[in-house]
């Protein structure tokens, strides 16, 4: 929006021509995104306060997470809300790849919304029925893939990309859709996981949004798409913004949300940046690269996987608690603990991510 209206007045003032520049508008969307969160904040957790959307707490968790029950939650409306704001504002709107983010992260905000919206008015920490959750995020994860390999003009938008090889890139034309389906649901529900501690979740995604900003920036240039071997895609330059736009509305989000919380994402938040993250791994063509960067939200999913899968078949549970950052608290670890160690993994994780483009 602020692109065309400055394009418009550019021969009238040349100095609005800076907008045409990635980095401007990258550090702006952040700024603005930033500047939103922090003064939506205290607004957005009073809202929550005065309709008593409480966070519920289950009994058979850590003792000291007891003292969290009622703490506002559906924080995420504030985080998505202005992500998506900021998108409109500072990327070019004739670019589908914007659009489909957008959509990405409305459709799954909106599933998430429900789900808190049952747990508040039910009081139930379980919320929206697993098999409705399930069945909405694959129709959407469905559509978008779809929609992605219809409007694909070129072989490099259905391309599968590996790390490590260079000279091996096929095109897997309409399979890319299942391929769509399992990085949206999969990145969506495991960043829900991951949504147990104070500032873990978030932390964790601005980190990887951080990461997939660079390799944003590396696929849109034509010369270091080709020097990293790596699909060159044009049209992935405004996904540059969103990125920085979440890494802002994360980091205002994170001032209310670090320890002890003021207001949880809930899963209209958690569900959203998962699946905003997959959406974006996916127009770069680098799905594997976000599962080493994300390798946190992979690490807590195989751990309810493996939990549940021993309880059912063995009678034993393997961990002290699922997802493993719970395991790690009932071992006696602080939450600011599990939380800043995390982190520190996120950041080596995407700097390892960073490193594999280049060994090819």
């Amino acid at each position: 929006m602020i692109v065309l209206l400055c394009e418009y007045l550019s021969p009238y003032l040349d100095t609005l021509r800076v907008v045409n520049y990635l980095t401007f508008r990258a550090v702006m969307a952040l700024i603005t995104a930033l500047g939103i969160s922090l003064f939506m904040g205290p607004r957005v957790i009073n809202w929550l306060h005065v309709l008593h959307f409480g966070q519920p707490v289950r009994d058979d968790g850590p003792q000291t997470h007891l003292q969290k029950q009622g703490t506002p939650t559906m924080g995420g409306i504030m985080i998505i809300s202005t992500i998506m704001l900021t998108m409109l504002l500072w990327c070019r709107l004739d670019n589908i790849y914007v659009w489909y983010t957008l959509a990405t992260l409305g459709a799954y905000a909106l599933i998430g919304f429900a789900d808190d919206y049952l747990k508040v008015v039910r009081h139930d920490p379980h919320g929206l029925r697993a098999k409705y959750k399930y069945f909405w995020q694959s129709a959407v994860a469905l559509t978008l893939g779809c929609c992605i390999y219809g409007t694909a003009e070129t072989a490099a938008e259905t391309t599968l990309v590996l790390p490590f090889f260079k000279d091996f890139m096929p095109d897997i034309g309409f399979l890319i859709i299942p391929l769509v389906y399992f990085v949206l649901t999969g990145s969506s529900n495991a960043v829900n996981l991951t949504d147990g501690l104070d500032g873990l979740a978030i932390i964790t995604t601005i980190t990887v949004a951080a990461g997939l900003g660079i390799v944003c920036w590396a696929t849109s240039n034509a010369n270091f798409a080709s020097y990293l071997y790596i699909p060159y895609l044009p049209k992935s330059s405004e996904l540059i913004m969103a990125c920085t736009a979440i890494v802002g509305a994360g980091l205002g989000f994170l001032w209310f949300n670090t320890y002890p919380a003021e207001v949880f994402m809930g899963d209209v938040g958690s569900l959203a940046l998962g699946a905003g993250l997959g959406i974006i791994s996916v127009l770069l063509r680098q799905e594997i690269l976000l599962f080493i960067m994300g390798g946190i939200f992979v690490l807590e999913t195989i751990s309810v996987i493996l939990q549940v899968g021993s309880y059912k078949l063995r009678g034993r549970r393997i961990f002290r608690m699922a997802p493993i950052h719970h395991h790690f608290e009932k071992a006696g670890w602080p939450e600011p603990r599990v939380m800043a160690r995390f982190w520190i993994i996120t950041i080596v994780l995407v700097l390892i991510g960073l490193v594999t483009l280049k060994l090819r």
